[in-house]
């Protein structure tokens, strides 16, 4: 049997085994496990790969592998990843800070309903940060994101 292409089915195996050693907190098998199946454009697996690259956890960090797996996996539209991309931009975080691309990835989150994208937007509006301020579309965004009137 070729191992080069695996079945649909061994890659579901293998997301599921590399999720479930994330979540345990084996990166290193978790690692080993999700990177071909990231590889083959799985935007999960590309997503955990990103945090795991961020952050060290059982590779070396590198804010360039980071920034390179959250893009693609934000690029085929996976909402935690979008959401990631977006603080990247914003806090300057493995790439440069960019308050307007910021707001584009928070924007493409929020409409997957992220309430923490939801959130992050309407602050940024209230404040002008990488957006025209504008509190009347920051109110709207704190009521879409579930926060009543304040103040």
């Amino acid at each position: 049997m070729n191992t080069d292409h695996p079945t649909a089915e061994q890659l579901e195996i293998d997301l599921a085994s590399g999720i479930a050693a994330f979540e345990a907190k084996h990166f290193s098998r978790a690692m080993q496990l999700l990177s071909p199946i990231a590889e083959q454009g799985q935007a999960q697996a590309q997503h955990m790969l990103a945090i795991m690259y961020q952050n060290g956890l059982g590779v070396v960090q590198s804010d360039l592998a980071a920034y390179k797996w959250m893009r693609d996996s934000a690029e085929q539209g996976y909402g935690l990843a979008q959401h990631g991309l977006g603080f990247m931009y914003l806090e300057g975080e493995c790439i440069v800070r960019n308050g307007s691309k910021a707001a584009e990835w928070f924007h493409q989150a929020a409409e997957q309903g992220l309430q923490g994208s939801i959130t992050t937007l309407a602050m940024m509006y209230e404040q002008g940060n990488g957006v025209e301020q504008d509190s009347a579309e920051a109110k709207r965004l704190y009521k879409l994101a579930g926060f009543d009137e304040m103040g």
